[in-house]
């Protein structure tokens, strides 16, 4: 498997019409707007690009749009967070015939199988092309069965194109565990932080990031990032405070937050889509004053 390390990656969230359907124009912007301001690669959709409340069919069209307007500026990690095994698979081999650099791939949303057949699953879909594969720890451990670090270590010993582990849990016990065995069965093997909180995945000998908040604060997530590359942790404690107080801030109000303070910053893309609902009149306005009251967010771009 050739090395494929994808550093700082952004997450793009994905814009709806008031119809509910795909705003194409505004994705346009959206993935040149985080191409322009810092990101290394792409990872889409991820939970925070709402995957889960897509069709198959828009989910492959997305895809197809988004690695047709890049076209190569940065490699573009395809999230492939299918429950049903065979529907997941398609879609990793799809994702691959579109050009896609890596697969990324949640355990099974909202199954609860025993470990052995989650084990399974991942093998399936991180088998079904020789792409870099990414095991994706799941944002909400109860959505599903737990991932341990037995299942990431039995799925590396098993394929021989697992890159690595995007951990969203921070479980500081199971990250130690699934790095330090994970690079005795493969060297290379990378834990990326799955959140903005950088500094303890850099601690334990991580090596890239996930960011969902890039989408808000590009700048200081890069800055963090690199803080943490060249191992500047105390350093980076005070960036890394910023970060979780802009995450605590926009953490309640879910896919709503984030597209609530994307606005704010002069970046329209639109509501959540159902079930998902967008934030009231009352939220919006105490949203804009917490905002506003971050000095930090000065230095962040405005627009596109």
């Amino acid at each position: 498997m050739k090395k494929f390390n994808p550093g700082f990656v952004h997450t793009p969230v994905t814009p709806f019409k008031a119809d509910q359907s795909i705003d194409f124009d505004t994705y346009a912007r959206i993935l040149d707007f985080h191409i322009n301001n810092g990101a290394d690669a792409l990872a889409l959709p991820m939970p925070q690009g709402e995957d889960i409340s897509m069709t198959e069919i828009e989910l492959r069209k997305l895809l197809d749009f988004a690695l047709k307007h890049v076209k190569g500026r940065v490699p573009v990690i395809a999230h492939i967070g299918d429950p049903g095994t065979d529907i997941a698979v398609a879609r990793a081999r799809h994702a691959e015939s579109l050009g896609a650099a890596a697969i990324a791939s949640h355990p099974p949303y909202f199954w609860h199988p025993k470990p052995s057949m989650v084990a399974e699953h991942l093998v399936r879909v991180g088998g079904a092309t020789p792409l870099p594969f990414f095991i994706c720890t799941p944002v909400v451990e109860d959505a599903g069965t737990h991932l341990t670090a037995e299942i990431v270590l039995d799925v590396l010993k098993r394929l021989d194109n697992v890159a690595g582990l995007v951990d969203s849990s921070m479980r500081f016990v199971f990250m130690v565990e699934v790095l330090s065995l994970g690079r005795e069965i493969r060297p290379g093997f990378q834990l990326l932080s799955g959140t903005d909180y950088m500094v303890s995945n850099g601690v334990v000998g991580g090596n890239g990031v996930f960011s969902p908040l890039a989408s808000v604060a590009p700048k200081l997530a890069r800055q963090l990032y690199e803080m943490c590359e060249k191992q500047q942790f105390t350093q980076a404690r005070k960036l890394q405070e910023q970060m979780a107080l802009l995450h605590h801030t926009l953490k309640t109000a879910g896919f709503a937050g984030v597209k609530a303070a994307m606005k704010l910053m002069g970046r329209e893309c639109g509501d959540p889509r159902l079930p998902e609902s967008s934030l009231s009149a009352a939220e919006a306005g105490q949203l804009a004053a917490q905002i506003a009251a971050m000095p930090f967010l000065k230095a962040e771009p405005r627009g596109w």
